[in-house]
């Protein structure tokens, strides 16, 4: 019958807590309310309520497009309809400055509980207890609704795994496992809680200028209405919408491991922002995300890193206690309540701050780990994709369901979004979404070492590792 799973709630959840590359779930939501939730619906539902869009230029170019470089508009979701569909009404609403052929237009990291907080019941209709996570719904997750081409720049998430499900029009993932992070140079510039960058524009890559992403694998996969994505821990990813419209719903799932996390989360934001607060304002340095409302103070960040330690060491504490009771399923419980989040809010306090515990030697499964996974026609591999494999060139993977699985063809829903972006409205034309960081720009010859230079340095990953293990051995002492 159309409510049999093919997986319980524990088998899921099993699965989605040990498996360590990226797979598809397929017949699992199909009683889901939140399959309705096509942008016709939800405009309805929000009844002409405003959110905000990001825009981009389709044009491809070799620098990634990030967040700081796109033009941001408020509009409806009538007018987003009318403008993507290309419907004379647009002409005059707030996407009238920008050419559909153009640019792509982005509502991401969108919080359903913000967004829908004066409708509460439509929370229950994103069932997440199906993947073994009880009480979780709409209102542990984040709503993303894009036109073609609209995309996020290839990051990874510092902490939890990922779950995303594909509601309306087609996405496509491409996931690098951790091992890859050096051939991806990584970033944190533009700065974002939480959130580290690749300099490599994925999509059309600058290989003279980042020559060692040649080494990396790509996993590459299109996601189709229906299907839900695991994106493990620490998988970098490139996403990107296929058709004219597009709505996913994800929702990040805690670890252990992030309470290491939050220390060096905590340990990057105190550098950063010590480092390029103390640049002339006037070099133009888009360097904050626009997801980040404001720099803080070196006193707030030293709060913040006290904060996570004295959070590590009382998990730590705890687990020594009950290491007889401890599992799996009951570690990610006690981590489940804990107010990690990929966005902090407005007023929350510093234990809510978090980021990424990169391994610099990240464990890959054994063979024979993988052959306890029940893959199959409700559970598809994500395969690795070569170089030489042209994204024209695809193998699809058909699931029981229907659709294609293009496990071998070229988003970012790993947030949960529970803060205010700052608002870079620009309806000028002629300005902010073509728009680069001059840092960035693959033209400029740079002839002396720049602060975003030793930036990349100090919070390297596994730099920053170290750094977290160091304080977390002195406080012991």
């Amino acid at each position: 019958g159309e409510d049999v799973k093919p997986f319980t709630p524990e088998k899921t959840k099993e699965i989605v807590m040990s498996l360590q590359q990226p797979a598809v779930f397929c017949n699992m939501v199909g009683d889901w309310p939140a399959l309705h939730w096509n942008v016709k619906y939800l405009s309805a539902v929000l009844k002409g309520k405003t959110i905000q869009f990001r825009l981009g230029l389709k044009k491809m170019d070799l620098v990634p497009q990030f967040e700081t470089s796109c033009s941001y508009v408020e509009a409806t979701l009538e007018e987003f309809l009318a403008w993507s569909s290309g419907q004379p009404s647009s002409l005059s609403g707030p996407f009238s400055c920008y050419d559909y052929s153009k640019y792509w237009a982005y509502a991401d990291y969108k919080y359903i509980a913000r967004i829908f907080e004066d409708k509460p019941e439509i929370f229950q209709d994103v069932r997440w207890s199906d993947f073994g996570f009880p009480g979780r719904s709409g209102k542990e997750s984040t709503l993303w609704i894009g036109s073609e081409g609209a995309n996020t720049p290839c990051h990874l998430d510092s902490y939890g795994c990922n779950l995303v499900l594909q509601v309306q029009g087609r996405k496509r993932w491409h996931l690098f496992p951790p091992g890859d992070t050096s051939f991806l140079y990584p970033t944190r510039i533009p700065y974002e809680e939480s959130s580290i960058f690749s300099k490599v524009n994925i999509a059309s890559p600058d290989l003279k200028r980042f020559p060692e992403f040649r080494n990396s694998t790509a996993h590459v996969v299109t996601l189709s209405p229906g299907q839900v994505l695991l994106v493990p821990r620490h998988w970098w990813h490139y996403v990107e919408s296929i058709d004219p419209v597009t709505v996913s719903i994800n929702s990040w799932i805690e670890l252990d491991a992030d309470h290491e996390a939050r220390i060096e989360e905590a340990i990057t934001r105190m550098l950063v922002c010590a480092i390029k607060s103390a640049e002339n304002p006037n070099d133009g340095d888009l360097w904050l995300n626009p997801t980040e409302v404001e720099a803080t103070s070196h006193e707030i960040n030293l709060q913040y890193l006290n904060k996570a330690v004295s959070a590590y060491l009382k998990c730590q504490e705890t687990n020594v206690s009950g290491q007889a009771l401890a599992s799996s399923a009951g570690a990610e419980q006690r981590t489940n309540a804990s107010c990690k989040r990929k966005r902090r809010e407005v007023g929350c306090g510093p234990e809510s701050c978090t980021l990424l515990t990169q391994e610099c030697d990240f464990p890959t499964p054994k063979a024979e780990e993988l052959q306890k996974i029940p893959f199959g026609p409700h559970l598809i591999q994500v395969l690795p994709q070569s170089h030489k494999t042209s994204v024209m060139g695809a193998v699809a993977v058909e699931s029981s369901s229907g659709d294609l699985l293009h496990e071998n063809e070229g988003e970012d829903f790993g947030k949960l979004h529970c803060k205010k972006k700052r608002l870079l409205m620009s309806n000028d034309c002629e300005t902010a979404a073509h728009q680069v960081d001059s840092d960035c720009s693959p033209c400029t010859s740079q002839t002396a070492l720049s602060t975003n230079d030793l930036l990349d340095c100090l919070v390297n990953p596994c730099v920053i590792s170290l750094v977290a293990q160091l304080l977390l051995e002195r406080m012991r002492v």
